[in-house]
């Protein structure tokens, strides 16, 4: 109504109208159970009163919008919004019978339209000294189930209108009811209009006009998070849609972010008015961190499963992770610190989207993964891993386990870092089961040093040597899918490996969910050739071969124990060992 208006001052110079003056109040009767909205605006006459609020979602407004635009009178600062109809509606909610009292811009009467939204309508003439319109809303006496009560409460309704309309462009003015002393010291209420809406959003402002702390202020109060976002967006997008963005990268994961309680989404706005807290079709779940606003010409009878439809909407969400994306890749090359601070807290939710797609994902996040080097101890992008890869390699090294420290005394990252090879230290538990499904990156195919595609070369073995390796095969049975002899074991003298495609690290991790059968790596058990300890089991093995048996079985632990795995029967290990003393 205050829109239609202003458009009207605007092609009409007869019209003397101040944007200034135009405003929207609110005020409260608590014994007469009332809460009245009034505009200063068009208002209405009574054919559109009829017309209007006659039937159901019937949008003069809408109507109104579409003659705005068909006009060369149009001007871009014009903004009808709403489905008069619906909105209007929904007053039948909290209220039990409902008056409009509408006088329209220079016309001599005023209307009365009134409902008790079941039996029809009824317009009437009524007094009215001012052009606008009056809303009255009778307010439901309370039941069991609803508190009406609190329609009629000031707190509450600024309350209202600063979570849904606190950036309508106009002032919305609440009847505030103050105690005060007068010159002799009593107490009187003074009653006095006062503004309860901020008016103007952060995010329409002009970026160079805003300080940092002016930005951090608003992400604090916003999204109640008290430490500084590491990255701010602000940026207005014009096109197919139109929208204003103003996102927010956190520091540091909120403490349910990782949990099925968390909802992704950001506040969607058109025209000022809330729409809905959390849009989560404007984001992908890559970027379910991004906090923050939009700003979009939208209609403003949208629900949630509109949303879920919309062209427009989903043109918004393929630009806005554009946008972060790009951010991100510029933090990644330009501020490093920054940007590993980032992946520290959120670098999960990238490898969980590559995994939970199967992979589909991959080409938009590999290049934001970061993982540990056991070689330098740096964080490494998969391209810094190869470009500082030896000259000869054609293959990307990783290994897993629960920490770095555990990671390097791998028998198998031993034998990589003192050939030159660097290895890839991966510590979440959804790390290989991302990497799984990245597969390859520069045409490297990226492989587990754990498994035997890193030794994939078997030694040679002399007959009786063979008969060794059958004789441990047989002791281990069911543990193990094969025994083999190598050279490459450095300071160990034995270690486990995996044939297939399940590893050890991802057997751990799969055995800590709740599956019905657990979960088993297929196990390769290694012995250097050239240790004491293979010596020693082929001399025991011409002497003693119940003792053998032991002594296979300890290694086996202390291999299992070296690979990161927990001893699945610690007593029968300590009996082993007590036996051997």
């Amino acid at each position: 109504a205050l829109d239609k208006l202003y458009f009207k001052s605007l092609t009409d110079s007869n019209l003397q109208i101040k944007k200034d003056d135009l405003k929207i109040k609110i005020s409260i009767d608590k014994p007469a159970r009332t809460l009245t909205i009034s505009d200063n605006g068009v208002g209405m006459t009574q054919p559109e009163l009829e017309n209007n609020l006659g039937t159901i979602a019937k949008s003069g407004s809408q109507e109104f919008k579409q003659n705005v635009q068909k006009s060369d009178k149009s001007d871009s600062q014009i903004s009808i919004i709403g489905q008069f109809g619906v909105g209007f509606y929904s007053a039948f909610m909290v209220a039990d019978n409902v008056k409009v009292i509408s006088k329209a811009y220079g016309q001599n009467d005023a209307y009365e339209w009134q409902s008790c939204g079941v039996d029809g309508y009824d317009i009437l003439p009524a007094q009215k000294q001012d052009y606008g319109t009056d809303i009255i809303l009778h307010i439901k006496p309370n039941t069991d189930d609803e508190n009406y009560d609190k329609f009629l409460d000031e707190f509450e309704i600024e309350s209202l209108v600063k979570k849904y309309s606190d950036f309508i462009k106009y002032p919305i003015m609440l009847l505030r009811t103050r105690t005060q002393k007068d010159k002799d010291g009593n107490k009187e209420e003074k009653q006095e209009f006062e503004t309860v809406n901020s008016q103007k959003p952060l995010w329409q402002r002009d970026k160079k006009d805003i300080k940092p702390e002016e930005y951090d202020e608003f992400y604090s109060s916003m999204f109640f998070d008290y430490n500084k976002p590491l990255k701010i967006l602000h940026f207005k997008m014009e096109g197919k849609v139109d929208f204003t963005a103003l996102l927010f990268i956190p520091e540091k994961a909120s403490y349910d972010f990782y949990s099925k309680e968390y909802e992704k989404g950001l506040k969607l706005y058109t025209n000022g008015v809330l729409i809905t807290d959390k849009c989560a079709e404007l984001l992908p779940d890559s970027l379910s961190f991004v906090k923050g606003v939009v700003d979009a010409d939208l209609p403003l009878n949208v629900s949630r499963e509109t949303l879920q439809d919309s062209r427009e909407v989903k043109l918004i969400s393929e630009m806005i992770e554009t946008k972060v994306l790009s951010a991100l890749k510029d933090m990644l090359v330009s501020d490093r610190a920054t940007y590993e601070k980032f992946f520290d807290s959120f670098g999960l939710q990238f490898k969980y989207c590559i995994y939970k797609s199967y992979g589909l994902e991959k080409d938009k996040l590999v290049d934001f993964l970061l993982y540990r080097s056991a070689k330098t101890e740096k964080m490494l992008t998969l391209k810094e891993y190869c470009d500082a890869k030896a000259p000869d390699q054609k293959k990307i090294f990783y290994a897993t386990g629960d920490s770095l420290s555990q990671i390097k005394v791998l028998p198998q990252v031993d034998v990589a870092l003192a050939s030159g090879v660097d290895v890839l230290a991966l510590t979440d538990d959804f790390d290989e089961f991302a990497i799984k499904f990245i597969g390859k990156y520069s045409d490297m195919e990226i492989v587990n040093v754990t498994s035997e595609k890193f030794d994939e070369q078997e030694d040679s073995l002399a007959p009786d040597d063979k008969e060794v390796v059958d004789f441990v095969k047989e002791t281990l049975k069911d543990k193990v899918q094969d025994v083999k002899i190598t050279t490459k074991l450095n300071n160990f003298p034995v270690a486990i490996s995996t044939e297939g495609e399940l590893s050890l690290g991802m057997e751990k991790t799969l055995n800590s969910q709740a599956i019905p059968q657990k979960a088993k790596a297929e196990r390769v058990f290694k012995i250097k050739k050239d240790s004491p300890v293979f010596a020693k089991i082929k001399s025991i093995y011409a002497t003693d071969k119940e003792k053998l048996k032991d002594i296979v079985n300890i290694l086996y632990v202390e291999a299992e124990v070296v690979s990161g795995s927990k001893i699945d029967d610690v007593a029968q290990f300590a009996t082993l060992v007590n036996k051997l003393i």
